[in-house]
């Protein structure tokens, strides 16, 4: 159950907040421009590539490196295949955890290391072999760990990761708000000199501050009401989040919502793309989890008893649809289903602003279901 009142009372909210994830979530913006210092530090604005690389391989553990690789092989779109290696291993254990490059890799390409950890022998092991390949290495990871060696090693580039001062005795979680930027911003600044995708300084100043102007929008001490974080977190209460997704960017902001609502909160969620998803979760509106499903949920004792579960549509779209949008058709089947539907759409922006804006708000709403909720 959700405890709707708590959402209103900042204190509670802090007190609640063990993680430090609200923290970690107003801080975002500022982890994009420590991160950019670092990247600038690092010389990537200095690079000078002879081209574009013939692919780009991702490697790293979690959630945090695939939604990386989700959302750099989006943006980048036809101009590189953006492939990202799976880890294999009997536990999800740094030191278990193994990687392997595929046969065809070789000079013409590029290997990104992005972890939150930098021990995994694993990687270590990676770079070695990408070197012996003759592949590039560029990692981002927390200073002075042991993945720092093998990249000098290899004649890699090694960034080291924005981290903030509450997260040294503790790693944040793998969806912890903030730690996508950290490992992301790096990225965005090496591939915009290699010319796959466009992401200059000041389009990542932008992205900062779109950022910032989420936190002051849906921050702890801002009111359900006007609070759009706020309200789609009370909307998700005892539902089954249908995250369905449209746009260019929207895809990976809806792969990575329900992540976050998996690790954070312990919530269920599904993400599918428009149009596909007027298919594939038809059934799902029109079963067990359909709003009308249960005639005596209406009697239930909202006390003593649970709520059962029902789905809600999530729409998210990185721009206003124009003639060809799925989201009509989206509404219209909710709407027969009898199945309630959140929309949220961000402010006009280049492409990284309107991402950022998306991941910055759900991120917000995951937080304040996972400390509003009695899990």
């Amino acid at each position: 159950m959700l405890d709707e009142s708590l959402l209103d009372t900042p204190d509670a909210l802090a007190e609640a907040d063990h993680r430090d994830l609200l923290r970690g979530a107003a801080e975002a913006g500022a982890r994009v421009r420590t991160a950019v210092r670092l990247a600038t530090e690092a010389g990537i604005p200095d690079l000078k590539p002879d081209g574009r690389p013939r692919a780009v391989l991702i490697a790293g553990p979690g959630t945090a490196s695939a939604g990386v690789a989700d959302l750099l092989g989006t943006l980048a779109g036809s101009g590189c295949p953006v492939t990202r290696l799976q880890p294999t291993g009997v536990a999800p254990a740094s030191g278990a955890l193994r990687w392997e490059l595929p046969g065809w890799v070789g000079s013409l390409d590029l290997l990104l290391v992005a972890t939150p950890d930098g021990t995994e022998a694993g990687l270590s092991l990676l770079v070695d072999q990408a070197y012996r390949r003759g592949c590039t290495v560029v990692a981002v990871a927390p200073a002075r760990t042991p993945i720092t060696d093998a990249v000098e090693g290899a004649y890699g580039l090694f960034v080291p990761m924005a981290t903030a001062p509450y997260e040294q005795d503790e790693p944040p979680a793998a969806t912890a708000p903030g730690l996508l930027w950290a490992l992301l911003t790096p990225m965005l600044a090496l591939l915009d000199r290699t010319g796959l995708i466009t992401a200059p300084p000041d389009g990542l100043e932008k992205v900062a501050d779109r950022l910032d102007h989420v936190a002051q929008r849906c921050g702890p001490a801002i009111a359900t009401y006007s609070n759009p974080a706020k309200t789609l977190a009370a909307e998700l209460a005892e539902s089954l989040p249908l995250i369905w997704t449209e746009g260019l960017s929207s895809g990976p902001v809806g792969r990575r919502f329900a992540a976050a609502l998996a690790e954070l909160a312990g919530r269920p969620a599904l993400a599918a793309q428009l149009p596909e998803a007027l298919v594939s979760h038809t059934v799902l509106l029109s079963g067990a989890l359909a709003a009308g499903a249960d005639p005596d949920d209406f009697f239930r004792d909202r006390v003593e008893e649970q709520a059962a579960l029902h789905a809600r549509v999530v729409l998210l779209r990185d721009r206003a649809g124009g003639a060809l949008s799925a989201a009509p058709a989206a509404r219209e089947l909710a709407l027969t289903h009898d199945t309630a539907i959140s929309e949220l759409e961000p402010e006009q922006g280049g492409d990284l602003e309107t991402l950022a804006e998306l991941i910055a708000v759900t991120d917000f709403a995951a937080v304040y279901l996972a400390l509003a909720s009695a899990t």
